[in-house]
């Protein structure tokens, strides 16, 4: 039987997109798009700032789904411009430099709040228990 367990962030956008911060079905864990966001509301402009706390935000999500950076199989990063992309490297390097999840790092034209400049998802795979 499979089991669906619905990972909250407490975003405001949760209930009225529809969506949860990360859904764990069985022993995979998936992260939604997560953005630069801090309980103040204010946003850092450095690149390597935001995804740091992207990161923050998706480790935070994975252990509450009993998960950890060493379970992430995959990475997408988004960026609006290509000057993000060494501050994200570094940032995603220091996270996962030991466990080289597959990745990807897109340019993409925006995001939803125009003061972020990456947004990354993350796929974890558990061992089956």
């Amino acid at each position: 039987m499979t089991t669906r367990q619905l990972i909250p962030s407490g975003s405001p956008y949760e209930p009225e997109i529809g969506f949860s911060r990360a859904v764990r079905i069985d022993e995979r864990v998936l992260v939604s798009g997560t953005g630069p966001v801090w309980p103040d509301g204010s946003c850092d402009p450095d690149a390597e700032v935001q995804a740091r706390r992207c990161l923050e935000i998706i480790e935070t999500a994975l252990k509450e789904a009993g998960a950890t950076f060493s379970d992430v199989v995959r990475t997408r990063m988004f960026i609006t411009t290509p000057d993000a992309a060494p501050g994200v490297s570094r940032a995603h390097g220091a996270a996962f430099g030991a466990i080289r999840p597959a990745a990807t790092m897109v340019i993409v034209a925006g995001l939803l709040d125009p003061r972020w400049v990456v947004e990354i998802e993350a796929e974890a795979q558990l061992a089956a228990q």
